[in-house]
């Protein structure tokens, strides 16, 4: 079976690595020349884990092919993946741009019957933007020739995208006739030999799913969240708290860690994409909005908890006043571990307001420093090492919680800091512990 895949992002290439992996014939195309030549090279642009490996793999066995030329694979394949991205707009809405685009360029180049399938995270609707857009341009050309439209969303979180491919707990497919439903029941059936589940819908029910999902699990983020610092202010434990309400089969120990806020390519897009597109039908979807603003206001946490720190455990009128001139080493860049991933990630929004206050910020990640450049250039100090962003420093904050920084020799960092003082973004160190190592701590 030969397919297409339109975009080399997270998704596209992981879906495309991952089919040819399974045996089936997979071209991976992106307008990015360079990242085409690299991939060839065997150059994987993203940081995911095992990603590398399966890629140079089925590239040499030539079943894994890339190319910046659509038209040239159209008349080879049966299906046609769409993994384009789809950025939020200025108003919260996703940008279907490069959607449309790779629908247009179908319709004008497509010789015979295929199946489009919409991969990308994209509103309800969208599949059916897409068959106008490619209907349209077959009218253009004067010609009939039969294709089906699908949605394919994807569930694959950054850090054990490979794996969630290759095992899925579902794989959720909109249709609207036995055809396409057919090509996709060969497509995936490597994976449901396995005896993991396909669920066959409508296709605005496949589209609603995708954001469905990743609304609910930022909406037990940001209630996780909201709780913790309620805890905070009656002297509760919020891990005692998470473990109790978690135990509860009705709700589940799944993402009710508390932290200092969610970030990445889904969450922040999807909850303000499901908004708008509520709000375009005249609903508020007033849960997700309060979602939203707690997530928000997360990000700043560390902080407020900072700053209480360094002024001898006293709020401070004037945090700026309190931060000019101190060195602050963040330990994590990226959203979440195992991804280089920065986007909307709390790092961002505290070493802006850091560097705007004065501070000297030293920082370091074990795979986002590149990704850390390239967003924010020289505002920062690069170190090498969790023991180099110390150099004295008067606090610590951890912000991403890599599996290097969880032993650490707190003797060697006291040494090193001017004051010993760390603010846990992500609890995963014990209060008593830190108190007993001589550290000032604070967490969520």
């Amino acid at each position: 079976m030969n397919i297409a895949i339109v975009g080399t992002g997270y998704v596209g290439l992981v879906t495309g690595t991952c089919f040819s992996e399974m045996g089936i014939h997979v071209t991976c195309v992106d307008v990015d020349t360079r990242k085409i030549e690299s991939l060839k090279e065997g150059i994987v642009p993203i940081y995911e884990p095992g990603l590398d490996e399966l890629v140079r793999k089925n590239y040499q066995a030539g079943r894994l092919n890339f190319t910046t030329n659509l038209t040239s694979c159209l008349n080879e394949v049966e299906v046609v993946f769409s993994a384009v991205g789809t950025p939020p707009d200025e108003d919260g809405s996703a940008d279907l741009r490069y959607v449309l685009d790779v629908a247009r360029t179908i319709g004008r180049t497509m010789q015979k019957y295929l199946l489009v399938v919409t991969k990308s995270t994209v509103p309800v609707g969208t599949a059916q933007k897409v068959k106008i857009a490619i209907q349209e341009e077959l009218d253009k050309r004067g010609v009939n020739i039969p294709f089906d439209v699908a949605s394919n969303p994807e569930f694959l979180k950054e850090g054990s995208a490979v794996k969630d491919f290759m095992s899925p707990d579902r794989v959720v497919v909109g249709i609207d006739n036995d055809r396409a439903k057919n090509l996709m029941e060969k497509l995936y059936k490597p994976f449901t030999l396995s005896n993991y589940r396909m669920i066959f819908t409508d296709i605005p029910s496949a589209e609603m799913i995708k954001y469905a999902a990743n609304a609910m699990l930022a909406t037990r983020i940001s209630f996780m969240n909201d709780i913790a610092n309620l805890c905070d202010l009656v002297g509760a434990d919020v891990n005692m708290v998470r473990r109790g309400i978690g135990s509860d089969s009705r709700i589940g120990s799944k993402f009710l860690y508390p932290g200092c806020g969610y970030g990445g390519s889904c969450f922040p897009k999807d909850v303000k994409a499901l908004i708008k597109t509520a709000s375009q039908y005249g609903y508020d979807m007033q849960v997700l909005k309060a979602v939203e603003a707690v997530n928000e206001k997360q990000k700043s946490i560390v902080l407020e908890k900072l700053v209480k720190a360094l002024n001898n455990g006293e709020k401070a009128a004037n945090s700026a006043t309190i931060l000019k001139g101190k060195t602050i080493a963040i330990w994590g860049l990226a959203f979440k571990p195992e991804t280089d991933d920065m986007r909307e990630a709390p790092a961002l929004v505290v070493i802006d307001r850091l560097v705007k206050a004065g501070s000297v910020v030293r920082v370091y990640d074990p795979v986002a420093m590149d990704e850390c450049k390239r967003r924010i250039g020289d505002q920062v100090t690069y170190c090498n090492d969790l023991y180099d962003t110390v150099l004295n420093a008067d606090a610590i904050l951890l912000l991403t919680e890599w599996k290097e920084f969880r032993l650490p020799s707190w003797d060697v960092l006291k040494k090193t800091m001017n004051r010993p003082i760390l603010i846990d973004g992500r609890n995963i160190y014990d209060k008593q512990e830190m108190s007993a190592n001589g550290f000032i701590y604070a967490g969520i």
